[in-house]
């Protein structure tokens, strides 16, 4: 089954369409890092994006993180082109319908994990103690119910991705960006991660998209693109 068009329009949730992106480097030297990129996700969809160092992986990561816009081409969240979206609409998207999950986990250090998780709802309607109460539900989601006082030098990197994870989720967004979520982690972690966001992914229907260049980790996905030099190489359920 390729990555082209759903059946249902009414699942769609993100498309990108024929997606260019084009860094130039000084004056006469452009780089091309995508080079016409098309494939949908739907509601509730999971989705594994490989490809090695090079293949387009990371630009593609940061455009449909809206933290970047494409040369040419769509990338569409809704049915909305985020090229026609004004800077506040495209900060609100990112906090409300987006979250991320990296390699580094990108924890504040002086932040106990409680408070790291309450950093996307300070931009939300809602009161201090709101927002607490929903930042110790979902670190108590992802098993860290023991740890919340804890800062992330005090954790192991395992835990230190479950927090990541947590604040990913408390804005209970639509589609979750996993860039490398193993990366850090040793085997075992890594699996134990793999079964959280898998489980999070099914019982929440937020679709889940995992940047990775470990097959193994591609495998466990229900459709997995291949990017090989800015382009589609393959896109098939595996």
């Amino acid at each position: 089954m390729s990555g082209g068009v759903a059946a249902d329009a009414s699942a769609l949730l993100l498309e990108a369409i024929d997606v260019v992106r084009t860094y130039r480097l000084g004056r006469d030297v452009e780089v091309p890092a995508l080079r016409g990129v098309s494939f949908q996700v739907d509601h509730g969809d999971y989705v594994a994006i490989v490809g090695s160092s090079g293949s387009g992986k990371s630009t593609l990561l940061n455009l449909l993180g809206v933290l970047d816009r494409p040369t040419s081409g769509q990338v569409r969240y809704d049915g909305r082109d985020v090229r026609e979206l004004p800077d506040a609409e495209l900060a609100r998207l990112r906090n409300q319908r987006i979250g991320f999950v990296f390699q580094s986990f990108h924890l504040l250090p002086r932040l106990t994990a409680v408070d790291n998780v309450i950093l996307p709802l300070v931009y939300r309607p809602g009161t201090k103690r709101e927002r607490r109460e929903r930042a110790e539900a979902a670190l108590a989601a992802v098993g860290l119910a023991d740890r919340m006082a804890h800062r992330p030098g005090e954790l192991s990197g395992g835990q230190q991705q479950r927090v990541a994870i947590a604040r990913a989720l408390v804005t209970e967004p639509a589609l979750v960006l996993a860039d490398e979520p193993t990366g850090n982690l040793d085997t075992t972690t890594g699996e134990d991660i793999m079964a959280l966001l898998e489980s999070i992914q099914a019982e929440q229907d937020t679709a889940l998209v995992v940047i990775t260049h470990e097959p193994e980790i591609a495998h466990r996905a229900a459709r997995t693109i291949v990017l090989r030099d800015g382009v589609i190489a393959d896109g098939s359920s595996p």
